[in-house]
């Protein structure tokens, strides 16, 4: 029997949702918070991320360095990561010692110290970051890309912030937004695993429940304008090899078009296209390969398009391969797209896309923690955990008719935004 999931909200306003698995003695602990680079003004663009440091720098009642010992001790691992849409923070550990998770959690929820070597050393750390991305020729076109992408959304800046933002941040300006957003009614908690329900739900009532709500968060609501043409970008940078993205305008997560591109993308590209959820796996069989690595024109090839809350981008990429210009692996990817009209994704190049992310997402739910992390990330993207229990049913009722339709609506160069990266150790350019 399927386990079923338990979904509450507390009077302060934090949301529970709990699943018992008992197949082993571990349980995931989460909590996600509904704040991302999204949620960030001008002047304070990294602030999400940089709060996420933050937690790890302890409090007075987990002095810094006591909570890597504590799970390593009980064998369980945690960690955070940052978001455009949310930031969460997770502990897996044997079941009779989830307690610490939630007294941790809860802790952090109130009681983070933001004091002012802290604040300093992490900024240190967070330039540090930065510059390393800078050496990253996918960062750098990413960030440019994205930015002539959203001219509005924020989703236009990238989620580490921009350099003059991370120099000028103050203590005061990280504290407000930590205390502004890390709220019980702006959280969700998760667990999954070895538990009773109603024994979890009074160990977290007990944890989180006194904790007072804070003040209504409005919602960033900031629609991207319609796109009237194709945008281009070219950035230039260090290493040898040249990069190219095809960013179309792509749905949130809760469209009904969200699920067909996601199969023409796995029939199109290969891999699932289900963001957070799957691996891409091997698309050696698909047409982008085909047109584009096998003709030995990139090196690599692949789509990718995650759940977001706000429609976003479906992105098609390429590493050229040495001595081939991006002008003419543009071409082909133009004529692979172009081959879609002409000769429409088959009935059997559906199936075994279908076949292909089915299994890549049963994959990713097979742990505790990969369960707790679906969940929870449907909450933040759908605000409800059922988008994630209905994927396979969705994905299902996919038909050629639904896929030929958004490739006409989506794949359109006025929908799209293109990015070339040429390398000035190369010659990989036009």
């Amino acid at each position: 029997m399927t386990p079923t999931v338990y979904r509450t909200k507390l009077n302060n306003g934090l949301t529970v949702v709990l699943k018992e698995m008992h197949h082993a003695p571990v349980t995931s602990f989460w909590v996600w918070y509904r704040v991302g680079s999204r949620n960030e003004k001008p002047g304070r663009t990294g602030a999400s991320h940089w709060v996420e440091h933050m937690m790890f720098k302890g409090s007075p009642e987990f002095p810094p360095g006591s909570l890597d010992r504590m799970v390593a001790r009980l064998g369980g691992r945690f960690n955070a990561f940052t978001w455009i849409d949310f930031t969460a923070y997770y502990e897996t550990l044997p079941a009779d010692h989830i307690d610490l998770a939630l007294q941790l959690e809860s802790d952090r929820m109130t009681g983070a110290l933001f004091d002012a070597e802290g604040v300093a050393s992490e900024r240190t750390v967070i330039l540090s970051e930065r510059h390393m991305y800078e050496n990253r020729p996918m960062f750098l076109l990413q960030e440019e890309l994205t930015a002539a992408a959203f001219r509005v959304h924020p989703y236009h800046h990238e989620i580490i912030g921009d350099e003059v933002d991370l120099e000028t941040m103050t203590r005061d300006d990280l504290f407000e937004h930590y205390r502004a957003h890390y709220v019980p009614n702006n959280a969700v908690v998760v667990a999954v695993g070895d538990f009773e329900t109603q024994s979890m739900l009074a160990k977290i009532e007990a944890e989180f429940g006194p904790i007072a709500p804070g003040e209504p968060i409005t919602p960033t609501v900031r629609p991207e304008p319609e796109q009237r043409g194709e945008r281009r970008v070219v950035v230039e940078g260090p290493g040898d090899a040249a990069y190219l993205v095809h960013a179309y305008r792509a749905p949130e997560a809760t469209h009904p078009d969200f699920y067909p591109l996601v199969l023409l993308n796995a029939a199109f590209a290969g891999g699932s296209s289900l963001g957070f959820f799957a691996g891409a796996g091997s698309n050696k069989s698909s047409r982008l390969y085909r047109h584009l690595v096998a003709s030995d024109l990139a090196a690599s090839a692949g789509g990718s398009m995650t759940p977001t809350v706000d429609p976003y981008l479906y992105r098609i990429s390429a590493v050229a391969r040495p001595g081939r210009s991006l002008q003419e692996i543009e071409a082909a990817l133009d004529r692979a797209i172009a081959e879609l009209a002409s000769e429409p994704i088959t009935q059997a190049e559906l199936d075994k896309a279908l076949k292909r992310a089915k299994a890549q997402f049963v994959m990713a739910g097979e742990s505790v923690t990969g369960q707790a992390q679906m969940i929870g990330m449907s909450e933040m993207v759908a605000h409800d955990y059922r988008w994630f229990e209905e994927t396979l049913d969705q994905l299902n009722a996919v038909t050629l008719d639904d896929v030929e339709r958004v490739r006409q609506q989506y794949l359109r160069p006025s929908r799209r935004t293109v990015g070339w990266y040429v390398p000035l150790n190369g010659e990989n350019g036009g």
